[in-house]
């Protein structure tokens, strides 16, 4: 039975403790507009704290919720 790709936990990147990409960034600020949040303080954060903070703000955006 296939279960899909096995999603690795950010914690556990060869390459989460370098800093966030851009795109990290953009995104991370697209999704807190669109979750009616405060754009986050992106200054310093790695690339597994980004995506620990995009799957958090990707349950609350409102276009996502509404076509997933």
């Amino acid at each position: 039975m296939d279960r899909g790709p096995v999603e690795k936990d950010p914690e556990e990147w060869a390459t989460g403790d370098e800093p966030m990409t851009a795109p990290q960034e953009s995104y991370l600020r697209t999704l807190a507009r669109e979750a009616g949040r405060d754009v986050p303080e992106t200054e310093g954060l790695s690339k597994a704290e980004a995506s620990k903070l995009i799957d958090e703000l990707q349950d609350q955006s409102r276009r996502l919720s509404e076509n997933g």
